[in-house]
């Protein structure tokens, strides 16, 4: 190994060891327009009574210090139920966190459904692809780009490493040429399942609507789609989270192990649902170490 790579991973574990606990509040994304030209398709909403518009997809970059920099990226999936997006604390600053850790992270403002139940998974496999375009720019390693979600965006994160293609070399957009793959996922306390038996009821009417669907059911229950290509996983759930029961993680965990695919599975055993990124919770220690260890060996090693 050279003397520069040395000294590039002795100031990034520096760094990255550090820095348990800030995140830099300060910071300020870059803003861009995920389908520049308009979105291929309309989920058929306007802006709401908050004056949030969710028919308009978007990708908040955040970029590491050049000395801090892993090379690594992840994209992220807020929660909201697939109706909004709760989009500061399972997002923004949680994007930071990463940052700070010598991490690319790019919130994504995905479009919610409405009805369109194939539109959140399209736009987050166009910004895995964009982050992969944007490889040698921000200078990240294509091969690190992973994919993180919480809640219900934790079900759209566990639906794009179970659902992914290779890119179309032969497409005009030259974005679409790349690999839609996560190289790794991690999910805080997720939708999992379509199943009545232990879904989130809320998200699942939001995705695929009213009623029993049963292809949309199974094409959904992300359990029942994983398979030798999905990629390493970390999950962290509460063990008293009655609105996304715990055995959603643990059936992904389960069929995660069935096919030999290196998962950690943590559930702690306070906090309910949605405590998100928030360092003043318990939560943030019990989640934040075991999950920068985690990213250490498995992603930046």
């Amino acid at each position: 190994m050279s003397q520069k790579k040395i000294m590039r991973c002795i100031l990034f574990l520096f760094a990255f060891f550090a820095q348990t606990t800030l995140i830099c509040f300060a910071q300020q994304p870059i803003e861009m327009e995920l389908w520049r030209g308009g979105e291929p398709e309309s989920n058929g909403l306007t802006i709401n009574e908050n004056g949030e518009d969710y028919s308009v997809a978007k990708l908040y970059v955040y970029r590491p210090e050049r000395l801090n920099n892993s090379r690594a990226a992840v994209v992220i999936c807020p929660g909201g139920g697939y109706s909004r997006l709760a989009i500061d604390h399972e997002g923004h600053d949680y994007a930071r966190w990463l940052s700070d850790n010598g991490i690319t992270a790019v919130v994504l403002k995905y479009r919610m459904p409405n009805r369109h139940h194939f539109i959140p998974l399209k736009d987050a496999q166009r910004a895995m692809r964009t982050i992969r375009s944007k490889a040698e720019e921000w200078d990240i390693d294509p091969d690190k780009i992973g994919i993180s979600g919480f809640s219900a965006g934790g079900h759209l994160a566990s639906t794009a490493a179970t659902r992914f293609d290779t890119g179309n070399v032969s497409d005009a957009d030259p974005i679409e040429r790349f690999s839609s793959r996560p190289d790794f996922a991690i999910l805080f306390y997720p939708v999992i399942t379509m199943k009545e038996e232990f879904a989130h009821l809320g998200s699942r009417r939001n995705l695929i609507g009213d009623g029993f669907n049963a292809e949309l059911v199974k094409r959904y229950s992300n359990e029942e789609h994983v398979s030798a290509q999905t990629p390493p996983t970390f999950l962290i759930t509460s063990d008293n989270d009655r609105s996304v029961v715990p055995r959603n993680s643990i059936e992904f965990y389960l069929a995660l192990k069935r096919h030999n695919i290196p998962a950690v599975l943590y559930i702690i055993p306070d906090g309910g649902h949605g405590w998100g990124t928030n360092p003043e919770r318990a939560q943030f220690i019990e989640w934040s170490v075991p999950l920068k260890a985690w990213l250490l060996k498995t992603v930046i090693r």
